[in-house]
């Protein structure tokens, strides 16, 4: 089969001719027909990321066609269109992932291959409006920003509670645009910043209320004006999603309102500084950090995009073949949405 392999961090990836896997007991072979990128990729690429062990097939992201099933697999599941959960070995608490827990694509060969084994549990059916390459988007970045936004700051859905209004930063990103998706299925109303005009703008065509370009030095306080309570108000964002950290992440604690909950689950902007705690604590704010889901979260994830009819929004598409310039377009961080390899027909 062909496959894409990292031999070694800070080398380009390779497209090699590799043994097809078979489907051990309790698994599920898959002919893979689409795969996604995420920052993962890039990391272990680049020797950013913990517990690096290679040579390795990378790829979380996939969605295919299930062509054997192994012992103790009902046969029923060949011949479906899967999505396969990348979050494996979570554990029994749902509240932190086990000494077990794994993410598909290093340490375990991954989706960047025309096929794939994986435990049976973690593949569900494929939703039927999606294309392949739709599909492909979602496992990893829809499950973070679903237990980031649903689970962790338990975002309050429409008809339960008068409407929440919840800030994304750092809209374009794949985990970024499902928040604001789901957010908006929700009911909720959303607000994003970004370094990019154009990425704002784009935002507000998927139905974002507004947003402000954080490279502006008083961007909150704009934001404050914008959302029409006014630049000295306490606060407006009852949830707030972030992904970078960094010094602007005091500015989050600004605009959060009294009662808010913040949930943090990336760093590309460095470590937290600058947070006055009086403000934390006089506004009773809540901050949590987040990290991939569960098995459950997953399912409810693949449940609310299906009922929903929900489409992932794709940046970029590329072959098998053109690997690396999937994984360089990622690095240099201009895209909006997800970047998709075709892997079969």
């Amino acid at each position: 089969m062909k496959a894409i392999l990292l031999a070694e961090t800070h080398q380009a990836v390779q497209l090699i001719d590799a043994p097809a896997p078979t489907a051990g007991p309790g698994e599920v072979l898959i002919n893979i027909r689409a795969a996604a990128l995420n920052h993962r990729d890039v990391f272990i690429q680049q020797g950013m990321y913990p517990g690096i062990k290679l040579p390795v097939i990378l790829g979380s992201d996939g969605v295919g066609i299930v062509v054997e099933v192994g012992m103790g697999v009902d046969p029923v599941w060949r011949g479906q269109e899967v999505i396969i959960n990348c979050s494996h070995n979570w554990g029994p608490n749902p509240k932190f992932y086990g000494a077990d827990f794994k993410i598909l694509g290093m340490p375990d060969n991954g989706t960047f291959a025309e096929y794939i084994a994986v435990p049976a549990k973690y593949i569900h059916h494929k939703p039927a409006h999606l294309t392949f390459g739709q599909a492909a988007a979602l496992p990893l970045a829809g499950v973070t920003a679903w237990r980031a936004l649903m689970t962790r700051a338990g975002l309050h859905t429409t008809g339960t509670q008068t409407p929440e209004k919840v800030l994304i930063t750092g809209i374009g990103g794949g985990a970024a645009l499902f928040a604001l998706q789901f957010a908006l299925g929700a009911g909720a109303e959303v607000w994003v910043t970004s370094g990019s005009d154009e990425k704002l703008a784009k935002a507000k065509e998927l139905g974002a209320k507004g947003g402000v370009n954080y490279r502006e030095a008083d961007w909150a306080k704009t934001l404050m004006a914008q959302t029409g309570v006014g630049r000295s108000a306490r606060g407006y964002f009852d949830v707030i999603i972030d992904s970078a950290g960094g010094a602007g992440f005091a500015k989050l604690v600004d605009v959060a309102a009294p009662g808010g909950r913040i949930a943090l689950f990336g760093g590309t902007k460095g470590n937290l500084t600058d947070i006055v705690p009086p403000k934390v604590f006089f506004k009773q704010l809540v901050i949590f950090g987040s990290t991939m889901g569960t098995e459950h979260e997953f399912a409810d994830m693949i449940a609310f995009v299906t009922a929903k009819k929900m489409i992932p929004i794709i940046d970029q598409t590329f072959t098998l073949a053109e690997a690396e310039l999937a994984m360089r377009r990622m690095d240099e961080g201009k895209q909006f949405g997800k970047i998709v390899l075709e892997v079969g027909t």
